[in-house]
């Protein structure tokens, strides 16, 4: 179950009297315990039948208690365990105390006029305990995990066609390479740029740099179409621009993105049907052309140097084999030198 779909049912009345939101992607828990917190119950239920607690500041005995009371005035009262995954699970789930006999009863049944919720975040619950087989059975368990580098774009243009929007590829990317898969991050910006565009107009580079603060031509993204063309004038250009603001354009992060790329290069020198490159590759088709350009300049051999090149570089960033005087700028300049030449 998504969501999504979750958030569906919470807006048709369909509860269930246990969740278990885990996951070591935050965004879409948060998304469905905010839903709870504010609609399940009206403003004026909420004062006597919703209760907010913090997995490091309770246990599972201060929980059941709550569980186990008959909302007042209400249909129903909700119960959400905050950061769950610092709550002390083994102790009071597993073996024959009567402090498990009494926490197991409850899950396995549950009180139909209570919505407990556990907002298990940044891991997963251990399928082997019992609990879990409880919540699975008369509850819902919903999965939030972390969504890959390769699926990061399309993320980014599905989540924006949801608001209404439009995204150019090349916007999407670039908002893909700076970003990161912090979904609430990438979610927050989106909200600042559909404050200021009209939902007539394509989200673009442009927009992104305006909004964003993400400079549309000097960064990650355009110096990996630069080496792709071995335009040296280019590199030099974005790479002292980078030296120059260091903050924006962290050296770690290059390099992550660099490594990526020519990764990628080096699998397209190998797929025996490059008409699947997309698909094998994890990137849109849309860049696929910038891959066959680039897999051109560069042969497999000189992809294999390169990144060897990365690692290198990587290495003498973090102090090996490296005086200690040289600036990141410095190395990322010598470094590109050596890819082009």
């Amino acid at each position: 179950m998504s969501a999504v779909e979750i958030i569906k049912d919470l807006k048709a009345r369909k509860f269930k009297p246990l969740y278990l939101l885990q996951g070591e992607e935050p965004y879409y828990i948060d998304q469905v315990v905010d839903y709870m917190e504010n609609n399940v119950l009206n403003d004026g239920e909420r004062g006597f039948n919703q209760t907010i607690l913090y997995g490091k500041d309770t246990d599972m005995a201060t929980i059941l208690n709550a569980a186990k009371r008959y909302p007042m005035m209400s249909e129903y009262q909700v119960i959400i365990v905050k950061e769950a995954q610092d709550l002390k699970w083994a102790k009071e789930t597993e073996g024959t105390s009567k402090e498990t006999e009494f926490v197991l009863n409850y899950f396995e049944k549950p009180l139909s006029s209570t919505i407990l919720v556990f907002a298990y975040k940044y891991a997963n619950f251990d399928k082997r305990k019992k609990i879990y087989k409880a919540i699975s059975k008369n509850g819902v368990i919903f999965q939030s995990d972390l969504v890959r580098d390769y699926k990061l774009m399309p993320w980014i243009e599905e989540h924006i066609k949801e608001k209404g929007y439009k995204i150019a590829p090349q916007a999407a990317a670039l908002m893909a390479e700076y970003l990161g898969t912090d979904l609430s991050k990438i979610a927050n910006e989106v909200e600042k740029l559909c404050l200021n565009i009209n939902k007539e107009t394509t989200i673009t580079t442009e927009h992104i740099q305006k909004n964003i603060g993400i400079s549309k031509e000097y960064n990650v993204f355009e110096l990996q179409k630069a080496l792709a063309t071995r335009n040296v004038l280019k590199c030099n250009q974005i790479i002292n621009y980078f030296a120059n603001n260091p903050k924006a354009n962290p050296m770690v992060m290059v390099m992550a993105n660099l490594s990526g790329y020519f990764t990628k290069i080096l699998k397209y020198h190998y797929l025996p049907n490059k008409n699947d490159a997309a698909k094998e590759l994890g990137v849109s088709p849309y860049f696929i052309k910038d891959y066959e350009t680039a897999a051109r300049t560069f042969n497999d051999a000189k992809t294999f140097e390169i990144i060897s090149l990365l690692r290198e570089y990587d290495l003498k960033s973090k102090g090996l084999d490296s005086t200690g005087n040289t600036t990141d700028g410095e190395l990322m300049k010598e470094m590109v030198f050596k890819m082009i030449h």
